[in-house]
């Protein structure tokens, strides 16, 4: 039974958001226009988009790593709030100096200091959520900071490109002064709870079978529906231009209805998982991305796709926003940094798996046409991980808990 006396605080979550807002303006941007700039030192496209995949790379190798120390760090300024000051001013500066690299040397170093730089604080950034959030609130929460990160990206692609014909520069200046902006805002607004102690002995926490089991088939789960999403997510525009006849510009167009969907429906899906629970909600979610993709191995019909893909924009919301929720639900008290940090390196892992593995499949079958045949693969696997989950719900909580909560949170 949930407590009717839990609210959302909005101000505080939209004001939590901007971490995730800064973090979310700078990909796009750096992902559009940064290419551009390497293709003028670098004809070959393979090496161009290995380049690209070191931000992956990053994420996988030290994104837990900081996540976890953050969980450990005491400091006057808090937990999360250190890695914030280092890696925000440090992402900003590299990134504004990007456009100023006249040689592929200088260029790398920038890149690679940037992209090092969004690691050390991305982790702890996603972290201060679940530190300053109910168990209970933490679907709708992470439905409003994905909200924030989807609307980033809308200001990254639309104002980003008015800047571009401007000056090559500046968008990555804006990037660079909204993120700065936004650490601002955060570390003025946002209080920090006091230091907390790890809830178990790591020796209790190995004996707790039960959640590990949990944890270790909604890792995988998440391995496997981002391997779905990813494939199509890159190979969209090649899958439109080769197999449906359109150009590349119109691609992107049609698969902008998916994105944009999800972000009508980032903070609704909260709201469905307080009803629903957020395991419930995730199959809902998982099941309808399949009657998607399902339909789209055989549909090639230019007026009906756009249709079909706002409706897998609304499912993907689903499982996006409540998978990270039920992560942290599992953490121990104190261990939500190394936790997040799980997460991202399975999400992340598969950003880099994914495009290769399809990439190879077409090579080997010698056509796009099988994207959405894979798509559906990751996901139907990710609903048998989804099956033996059985922790890391809201509905888990008993009133005892949810009590202890809103003591803790002041609600």
């Amino acid at each position: 039974m949930k407590s009717k006396s839990m609210k959302l605080d909005y101000k505080k979550t939209f004001i939590l958001g901007l971490g995730f807002f800064s973090a979310s303006i700078i990909w796009p941007i750096y992902n559009n226009y940064v290419p551009i700039m390497l293709e003028t030192y670098i004809k070959s496209g393979t090496f161009i988009g290995a380049i690209m995949t070191i931000d992956n790379v990053f994420a996988v190798v030290f994104q837990p790593l900081f996540g976890a120390l953050s969980d450990r760090t005491n400091t006057r300024f808090g937990r999360r709030m250190p890695f914030l000051l280092v890696g925000v001013p440090l992402a900003a500066i590299f990134c504004s100096l990007i456009p100023w690299s006249n040689s592929l040397f200088t260029l790398m170093l920038f890149i690679i200091i940037m992209n090092f730089s969004m690691s050390i604080y991305r982790a702890p950034t996603v972290a201060l959520m679940p530190d300053v959030t109910p168990s209970p609130l933490r679907s709708k929460a992470n439905g409003v900071i994905n909200f924030m990160g989807g609307f980033a990206a809308v200001i990254a692609y639309g104002l980003g490109g008015l800047l571009y014909k401007v000056n090559t520069g500046y968008p990555f200046y804006m990037a660079s002064i909204v993120m700065m902006l936004a650490l601002a805002i955060l570390y003025t607004s946002i209080k920090e709870p006091e230091h907390i102690k790890v809830e178990q002995k790591e020796k209790e926490i190995k004996k707790d079978v039960g959640k590990n089991r949990s944890l270790i088939f909604m890792l995988l789960a998440i391995f496997f529906w981002f391997t779905g999403f990813n494939a199509v997510e890159t190979f969209f525009s090649l899958y439109g231009q080769h197999i449906l006849g359109i150009e590349p510009g119109t691609s992107s167009i049609v698969l902008t209805s998916f994105s944009l969907a999800f972000l009508v429906f980032a903070i609704p899906a909260g709201f469905v998982a307080g009803r629903l629970g957020r395991k419930r909600t995730i199959l809902v979610g998982i099941l309808g991305a399949l009657a998607v993709f399902v339909p789209l191995i055989f549909i090639r019909n230019t007026l009906i796709i756009p249709i079909i893909l706002v409706t897998g924009g609304l499912f993907w919301a689903l499982i996006n926003i409540n998978s990270y929720p039920m992560i942290v639900e599992m953490a121990p008290k104190g261990l939500t940094g190394a936790y997040t940090g799980y997460y991202y390196f399975f999400s992340s892992t598969a950003a880099i798996v994914s495009p290769i593995l399809f990439g190879w499949i077409k090579d080997l079958v010698g056509s796009y046409k099988p994207l959405f045949v894979y798509a559906s693969m990751g996901f139907v696997l990710a609903l048998l991980c989804m099956l033996f989950v059985k922790h890391g719900d809201v509905k888990d909580l008993d009133q005892e808990k949810v009590e202890a909560a809103e003591l803790e949170f002041g609600n």
